[in-house]
Formats: C-alpha cells, structure tokens, sequence
C-alpha cells in the first residue's frame, strides 16, 4: 500500500465518521464517547498487535508517541466532541479546517520541511472551500465564545500532534506508534470510564454501535494509515489532502442521511478538491526525513472533519 492509498483510507473513514458522530454524540457525552472509541481502538490494536509480535517502541520515539496521544488522540477528540455542542456546524467546521495550515507552519518551523508556492496555493484554495462549506451550512446557528475556543483546541492539539508524531516514525511503525498513542489517550482518559459505563445504560443500541465503529475504522483503522502515509511524506502535504473531508461529507450526508446540499455547498466542496489536487503537483512535493523501518498501519468537519 503506498502513501497515497493510505491518506485516502483515512480521509474516507475519517469522513464517514461524520454520520457515525452524530449518532454516538446524541447519547455520550464528550469525554465518555473519546473515551469509548479509544478503548475500542485499543483493543483492536492491541490485538492485532499482539498478533504481529510488535514489540516495545525504541524510547527515542516516547516524546512522539506521549505527544501525539495525549494532544491529538485524547485532547482533540474531547475538545471537537464539546465544542460541536456549543457551536453550529459551519463554525466548528470553519475553525478546525485551521488545522492543516498549522502543520504546515509548524512543520516549516520545527521540522524544516519545504514548503512550495504550490502547496501554500493548494492549501489557501482547499480553505476557501472549507469557508464556504462552513457558511451553507451554519444555517444562522448560535456559537458560544467557549465553543469557538473548544474548536480552536481542537485545530491546535490536532496540528502539534501530527508534526508530533512525525519525528517518532523514524523509530518505530506505523502501527507501534498509533498502538502505543491510543493507549497513552485511552489512559488519561480513564476518569471517563464510570460516565461511560453510566450512559451505555440508557444509550440506545444503535449509538454504541456507532460508538464502537469509530473506535474501528476512523481510529484504529484510519489513524495507523494516516501514520503509514506520514512515515513517508511531509507532514505539510498530508496534512492539506484532509481538505477533501469536507466534500466527502457533503457527499455522504447526501447519500447517507438524505440532507440534500445546495450550491454553495458543493460548489465548496469543489473548490477544497481542487485545492487539494493544486497541493500535490509536483511543484508541491518536499523531501520527507528518511525512516528506520517501513511503518504499517476526529470529530468531524464537525458536520464536517469527521476525524
């Protein structure tokens, strides 16, 4: 499987967790649904893991993993679940599309990676999509100060835990490294665990379903692709290819939840596409740090970023 066949199995489960959200969200409070879909997905890795004889990750790759799991797999996913409460969706959406231009400027910053006209150009087009995505869909709905500030956490610790967890493939697999940071996740989100238990009680079947389904494609499945993919491309030009999220979303609440777009919406979806395929011409590409070993392998354009 190459870099690119795995940036588009996670940004397609990472869209599809979109529908999957607002089932489980509707029934699980913020920090007991990450809490509930990291478990998951530690039990799935750990499993296969196990299966695999992936062994203890080299300890120059810990600052990676701890990072990474405590800010983007913990942090992110409880921040996004909160603030999608406070905030209508074009707003959340707007704010957390902020994410992959702080990749790249981080990116450029701490690990002088490249960064090309072309991919800025890319990148700039993809989030004026995202704008006008936002604005079809905020439907005039309210956005509270901490909502917006909730969003704007989400954007950072989703931005600092990929630039994160860059270096740490160079000392590890995909799969060790994406193991390793649910667990760390799961674990500081273990106050979590009798608020859970307590709402499983009275969640109907269908929203733990869509609970355990997050914690199987768009997280164990899609976060060890999306560190496939990163061991072997910048984290900057990754990162711009989560602009087509929102045009699968757009899709699949079409397909999926009959919410039929208008105009504005697919012309947004349009433009993030095109902006996604202006990143990665060849004018774009960077040369991405060599790694030791070749790695295996949300929430949501919030009505929109699905991860």
């Amino acid at each position: 499987m190459n870099a690119l066949v795995a940036a588009a199995v996670t940004v397609l489960f990472w869209a599809s967790a979109f529908v999957s959200i607002r089932s489980a969200g509707a029934a699980y409070s913020p920090g007991a649904l990450a809490f509930g879909r990291l478990a998951t997905a530690v039990v799935l890795l750990g499993a296969f893991a196990l299966v695999r004889r992936v062994g203890w990750p080299d300890r120059r790759a810990w600052p990676g993993i701890l990072t990474s799991g405590l800010l983007w797999f913990g942090g992110y996913m409880v921040f996004l679940n909160w603030g999608e409460r406070l905030v209508d969706a074009g707003t959340a959406a707007l704010i957390v599309n902020v994410g992959p231009i702080l990749i790249a400027l981080l990116s450029a910053w701490l690990l002088r990676e490249a960064a090309p006209r072309s991919l800025w150009l890319g990148i700039g087009v993809s989030f004026a999509g995202t704008v006008v995505v936002g604005l079809s869909m905020s439907g005039g709905g309210g956005s509270s100060l901490l909502g917006v500030l909730l969003c704007v956490l989400a954007a950072i610790t989703y931005a600092i835990g990929v630039v994160a967890q860059k270096p740490a493939l160079r000392y590890g697999s995909a799969l060790q490294i994406t193991t390793y940071s649910a667990l760390v996740a799961a674990i500081a989100l273990l106050p979590f665990v009798g608020v859970l238990v307590r709402e499983a009680a009275d969640a109907p079947l269908s929203a733990t379903l869509n609970m355990i389904y997050l914690g199987v494609g768009p997280t164990a499945i899609a976060f060890t692709t999306w560190a496939y993919a990163l061991a072997r491309t910048s984290a900057s030009k990754l990162g711009a290819t989560t602009y087509v999220v929102p045009a699968l979303v757009v899709l699949m609440s079409w397909l999926f939840l009959g919410e039929v777009p208008g105009w504005l919406t697919l012309a947004g979806g349009a433009l993030c596409l095109a902006g996604v395929a202006v990143s990665r011409r060849r004018g774009a590409r960077t040369t991405a740090p060599a790694v030791a070993t070749p790695p295996l392998p949300a929430e949501g354009v919030s009505r929109g970023n699905g991860r």
